[in-house]
This record gives C-alpha cells, structure tokens and sequence, in this order.
C-alpha cells in the first residue's frame, strides 16, 4: 500500500466552501421551497464583456484554420498577452515592468497556492487572520504548518490578527519570518492598505530577506484616491515581492480562468549553500515542467479586456458590483449591524450579534431569510463573529436578500 502524504491529515476537517455547500445542500432537501440566495461565494454573476466574447469567437475561428492553428504555448504566456499587461497594468501607472516578470495562468487560486513550491520546506510563514484558506492550506500540504491546536491555529505559522481594533492592518511581525502572505484590497475584510503601511512591510521584509506573497486579486475595486493598486507602487517592492492578480473578479473569467502573477527580475533567495537565487527562474522552472499554459483562445480573450472597448465594459461591470455592495452595506447597517468593506472592495465584513457565533449567524441567516454568506471563522480564528456577504450576485437577488434580512432577520 503506497504511502500517503500525511500532511494532509493535518488539515481541518473541510475547505469552508465544502462545507458551506454541505449545511445548504441539507437544508434544501428539508425546504424544497425555499428560494435560496447565495451571497458567500465570491463567484461573479454577469456575463463576459461582449469585447471579451468577440475576442474569443475571434479566437476561435483562427483555431479553426490550419494558417492560423495553434498547439502548445509558452508556458508563461503568450508575448501579446504579456507585454499588453506590462503596459497596461504596470507601465502606465508608472511602474517599471518586463514581459518576462509577467506569467500568465489559470488562476490567482492557483498561482497563490503553487508559489510556496519554490521555497523551502522549513520557510516561517505568516498569514494574516483571518485569511483566504489557500494560503493556510497549501502550506499545511507542504510541511510547514506544524500541529492544529483548539483555536483552529496551527502552531509553526505566526499569525497576523486583522480585527477592528487595529483596522483590519496586521502589525509586523515580532520575529523573523521568510514568507508573508498580505491581500489588498482585503478578502475577506475590504480593508485596504495605504502606501504607507506597504512601506512598513517592505522595510521589514528587506532587513529579514523576507518575501511578500502580495494578493492584489481585487485591485480593480479601489476607487478611494491614493490607494495603491499593485505593491510596486511602493519603492523597493521590485526586492521583495511577488504580486498575484486575475482576470476572475476583474473581468468575470472566474469560468473562463486566466489570472498572472509577477515575479521580478530583482527578487532572489537563497540556495542552502547561501548562494543567491533568481525566483523569476525557479518560478519559470516550476511552472515549464508542471503546466502547459492556458489556452490560446482564453489569453486572446484576456488581451480583449485591455481594448478601449474592453475598458469601458469591465469598468461598467466592476460599478454594477460595487453598486451592489452600497446596497448590501447599507441593508445591513438598517437592521443595526455593524458593517465593514464595500468601499474599495467587493466585500461587506459584517459584525455578527453579540454572542452569535458566525456559524450560529450563518444557519440562522440561512434558516430565517433563505440567504448564504460565508462564516468568518471558516477565515481563521480572528474571524469568529464576523461574517462575509458579497457584491457579486445580480442586483434583483441583492436587492431581494437585503430587503429579506430587513423584514425577516430576527436580532
């Protein structure tokens, strides 16, 4: 009988989103009649941008002729793809890019999950709390977790607790640490970072040769002026950080799939032997030999978003969501919860009732108003009394639930 990796058994007990799916499952067959809406997983609603779709019919179509027939891509990205994001998403922000730094794959999810690949097995890790459960769970499948202890943290991480308290901005850590894991703007909090508190973070990470894991999924969200969209805004960043983003929540691929991560040319670690490592090879290594690229027709797609056409349809969109989370922010606040986000970010981080547990909260949002968020404490320990809705349903299912919590939530 092989052996197992036994590092998954140091797992908890269900991804969040399993489970979530489990209590709704169960309480659909006891309640056929019940009309549900879903406002926890952060799936979006609207169709792909008609820019996008001609792009891939366009694409299509070349797939279809042998003159224009394509088989296997470069595994980072096409050349197109790439140096359109490094104009696009970089350069004309101000910030110096190469095609090179930039790998296209299929998912921010993934790119987050995979990253941890490329560094040692006794790498320090912290996570900010709460925090978006890949990041936990890919490092517990690579070794580096340590024991699960009965507050749900496990004891080889250093935890960064992101409460109200301290605005949602985890404090540098009190000892040395080589991966940190930040996501701005924040899921599931909403919280953002100024250019500020980024800076403190880059300073640490240089003087412990720390690297940052830099989720900028939701960049596209900001609207607040002086927000930094990318951490390399910041100077210095080029040292210490990989940043990831996708086209899932910014263009509606979350089915299509297509995201990047950037890894600098500037960025190195370390061999055993102490020598310096390039991660922009070990990044292009890793992902040469385990992935074969996404698909030609998706990438065209992508490069669709980047149309002035393009543009203005994602934008268009990205408004209707955030519409979406006034509406929500506001339904909740009526009620008299106290509610987070949904300025910067497509995520309300709303504060359960006192002695309501955010799974008590769950089923009994679930139960009275046939309406699904996401526990906070699926998150992490410091999410326990919080609770996730998201702007991503469509606005007649938004407006429903806000006025069902309004007329039959009990507080």
């Amino acid at each position: 009988m092989a052996r197992i990796n036994d590092h998954y058994l140091k797992l908890k007990a269900g991804y969040l989103f399993t489970e979530i799916a489990r209590r709704v499952k169960s309480f659909q067959a006891a309640h056929p009649e019940a009309k549900i809406i879903r406002l926890g997983i952060g799936d979006v609603t609207q169709p792909l941008a008609p820019a996008v779709v001609r792009g891939l019919h366009a694409a299509v179509d070349e797939m279809a002729s042998t003159e224009t027939f394509r088989g296997y891509g470069p595994e980072p990205g096409y050349d197109f793809l790439t140096e359109l994001i490094a104009t696009s998403d970089y350069r004309e922000r101000g910030i110096a890019m190469s095609p090179d730094e930039i790998f296209v794959s299929d998912g921010g999810k993934s790119d987050s999950a995979n990253i941890q690949e490329i560094f040692a097995p006794d790498c320090v890790v912290a996570v900010m709390d709460p925090v978006y459960p890949v990041y936990v769970d890919s490092n517990v499948m690579a070794g580096r977790a340590g024991a699960l202890d009965e507050a749900g943290r496990y004891s080889d991480f250093l935890y960064l607790p992101c409460t109200a308290d301290n605005g949602f901005q985890p404090a540098l850590p009190s000892r040395h640490v080589d991966l940190i894991y930040l996501c701005y703007p924040n899921n599931p909090t909403g919280a953002v970072m100024t250019r500020e508190t980024l800076a403190r973070w880059i300073d640490y990470a240089r003087r412990e040769r720390a690297v940052i894991l830099y989720d900028a999924a939701y960049e596209a969200y900001v609207r607040e002026a002086g927000v930094p969209r990318s951490i390399y805004e910041v100077a210095g960043a080029r040292e210490v950080a990989i940043e990831f983003r996708s086209f899932s929540k910014t263009a509606g691929f979350t089915g299509t799939r297509c995201a990047f991560t950037v890894v600098p040319k500037d960025l190195h670690g370390r061999s055993g032997a102490g020598e310096s490592v390039s991660l922009n090879a070990l990044w292009l290594r890793r992902q040469s030999t385990k992935f074969n690229g996404v698909p030609y027709i998706v990438q065209r797609a992508a490069a669709a978003v980047y149309t002035e056409e393009g543009r203005r349809q994602v934008r268009g969109q990205i408004d209707y969501y955030m519409d979406n989370a006034a509406i929500i922010r506001a339904g909740v606040e009526a009620v008299g919860l106290t509610a987070y986000g949904g300025r910067n970010a497509p995520y309300i981080w709303v504060k359960t009732p006192r002695g309501v547990s955010s799974w008590e909260f769950f089923d009994k949002l679930l139960t009275e108003a046939h309406v699904v968020g996401t526990p906070g404490a699926g998150f992490g320990p410091s999410g326990e009394g919080y609770f996730r809705l998201t702007a991503f349903g469509r606005r007649d299912q938004t407006e429903e639930a806000v006025d069902r919590i309004k007329k039959r939530l009990t507080l």
